[in-house]
């Protein structure tokens, strides 16, 4: 699966690491050098919860935790993914 948030749309972004030595100029220092450029991923923090839709059936989607933590679901009770019980008598 991928790691978008199904709400907002919210994906990973790429950028790079930058490892630098040397002591900066405004510290007294000669400067600092630049010694490795790394690409790396920021991802969002997804979670996945189980939500019960307009339809009233239960789905299981990934949102990040900024849309969980706002109330923008309803939560599903649990168990209710579950088949219910063979009655036995």
């Amino acid at each position: 699966m991928s790691r978008v948030c199904q709400y907002s749309g919210k994906r990973p972004t790429v950028g790079h690491r930058v490892v630098r030595r040397g002591k900066a100029k405004r510290e007294g220092g000669i400067g600092q050098n630049v010694t490795g450029i790394t690409k790396r991923r920021w991802k969002p923090n997804l979670q996945s919860i189980r939500i019960i839709d307009e339809n009233g059936t239960v789905k299981r989607i990934k949102v990040c935790a900024r849309y969980i933590k706002a109330g923008k679901f309803t939560k599903a009770p649990r168990g209710s993914m579950r088949p219910p019980k063979a009655a036995t008598a």
